[in-house]
């Protein structure tokens, strides 16, 4: 029998990883979003690059 992934079927899978550095005040900015918002910091980095990307491509 061929193994099977486990986990939540998906229309978006996240196959790229990316590591950047950030300063103790950006972080803690970001550990804030992801605690009110009750969100991963992934996500919060996800959202930003769309709201930047949508506000370049509505100018």
């Amino acid at each position: 029998m061929a193994n099977k992934k486990i986990g939540r079927p998906t229309n978006a899978p996240k196959n790229k990883t990316i590591k950047f550095r950030i300063d103790d005040e950006t972080n803690k900015k970001l550990e804030s979003c992801s605690k009110e918002l009750n969100e991963s910091k992934s996500e919060i980095l996800r959202k930003g690059v769309n709201k930047v990307y949508d506000d370049l491509n509505n100018k």
